[in-house]
């Protein structure tokens, strides 16, 4: 039995290259290409594993692409409950530039899904997290998939006895009334949300604290980018600051910090040891190209330093 179930209602097949230099026009010699099996809740359930605990995924999937993408997920160790769809599975893209070292990220919207592969996308929902402790929803919804189906996911993971994580964006995010044990929003998400400017520590930890004492959520963790984090309760502030990496690739950062956040509340450690454990794993995950699952050495190396800091 999985403790931790994932939703991922947007998955894609990620295709990573290299290339010497990004320019218009000309044609780019690029590095054969590699494949991973990508998209929020996907990528949650990878890290999940690496970090040892158990983890089942819940995506739809169609065409030659979805196909692919069951197969690389074998290779994750991840449990994975497939919805079959009739439309394909999107594909993104990513170019790194080896001259500068940046990253192009191409994301394309997805296939729209039905009604009626909505609906069994919580059926499947419903059935993996029987008795699991945590359901984590995570990226973005497909065309065809309104921002309230949050609202029925929520309902789902409570029916199934598990704490709701949330880490989406736009109307998937906004959307949400109640229900949710964690929301990780970005500070941008969260100035959209509350429809202020969030200048100052302050400011951030007292809007955050709104979606609390509002009952949208019991937990707020805002990522503030090369700030770090902030871990907000009702009752407690904390923050972990931002630890230094090279940056080979930004794919799946926030998803790694995700599935290390629930990892770390799961081990039941203190907030502040379960926001460390999430930084680690999202720095983590930038030492890897593409949305290849960050490595366990890598993760303890940086939790023993998020702690300190």
């Amino acid at each position: 039995m999985p403790e931790i179930v994932t939703l991922t209602m947007n998955p894609a097949l990620d295709v990573t290259t290299f290339t010497d230099a990004v320019v218009p026009t000309r044609k780019l010699r690029c590095d054969e290409p590699f494949y991973d099996a990508g998209g929020g809740g996907v990528n949650v359930a990878k890290v999940a594993r690496v970090l040892g605990a158990s983890a089942a995924a819940v995506y739809p999937a169609g065409g030659a692409r979805g196909e692919q993408m069951s197969g690389l997920l074998d290779d994750d160790d991840v449990e994975e409950h497939i919805v079959p769809i009739t439309g394909s599975t999107r594909e993104c893209f990513t170019a790194i530039d080896r001259r500068s070292g940046q990253e192009y990220r191409f994301v394309t919207p997805g296939p729209e899904l039905t009604d009626e592969e909505q609906e069994r996308c919580l059926a499947t929902l419903e059935k993996v997290a029987e008795g699991a402790k945590y359901v984590v929803a995570s990226g973005s919804f497909p065309p065809g998939v309104p921002g309230t189906f949050v609202r029925r996911i929520a309902a789902a993971a409570h029916e199934a006895g598990a704490r709701f994580v949330l880490d989406s964006s736009g109307d998937a995010l906004t959307s949400i009334d109640s229900g949710v044990y964690l929301v990780k929003p970005s500070l941008d998400e969260l100035c959209e949300w509350t429809g202020r400017e969030l200048a100052t520590d302050d400011e951030q930890i007292a809007a955050a604290r709104e979606l609390v004492t509002s009952g949208v959520t019991e937990i707020v963790v805002v990522s503030l980018g090369a700030d770090g984090a902030i871990m907000v309760t009702a009752d407690e502030a904390v923050r972990v600051p931002a630890l230094a990496a090279k940056v080979r690739s930004a794919v799946g950062a926030g998803d790694s910090m995700v599935a290390g956040l629930v990892v770390g509340l799961l081990q039941e450690r203190s907030l502040r040891d379960a926001l460390a454990l999430g930084i680690a794993c999202g720095t983590a995950a930038l030492l890897t190209a593409g949305s290849h699952v960050c490595h366990r050495e890598d993760i303890d190396r940086f939790d023993a330093l998020a702690r300190l800091v």
